[in-house]
């Protein structure tokens, strides 16, 4: 099993940055890619930013292309997610993800979630 712990939410104005950081613990040397989530009030959970073992290849959604950067140290178990330019829009619980390969099948871990307000 795998267990994710984010935290760095909080309320900043637009604008304004914030870094998100999760830290995974359990069965993490089979942990396979990382990612970012978020879920507005009353809207689905989308995907934010992904990125693989290595610690390459990162994925972004378009609206946070240019301001949101993830990264990964393997060496801590942790997922960052560096949060610049801060708009109201990107107001919503933030997650953190991690997959795992079990008996040839994907297996998703999440974390409780980080409130991230961006007041105009």
């Amino acid at each position: 099993q795998v267990q994710l712990v984010e935290s760095g939410g909080g309320l900043v104005q637009a604008g304004g940055s914030l870094r998100l950081s999760c830290v995974a613990s359990g069965l993490t040397s089979s942990i396979h890619a990382m990612a970012w989530f978020r879920q507005a009030p009353g809207k689905g959970r989308d995907s934010v930013a992904a990125i693989d073992r290595s610690g390459g290849n990162p994925v972004y959604t378009d609206s946070v292309k240019g301001r949101f950067t993830i990264s990964r140290d393997n060496a801590k178990s942790t997922v960052y997610l560096q949060m610049n330019s801060l708009k109201p829009e990107d107001t919503a619980v933030y997650y953190c993800n991690a997959d795992r390969i079990v008996a040839g099948r994907r297996v998703d871990y999440w974390g409780q979630g980080t409130q991230v307000t961006v007041s105009s």
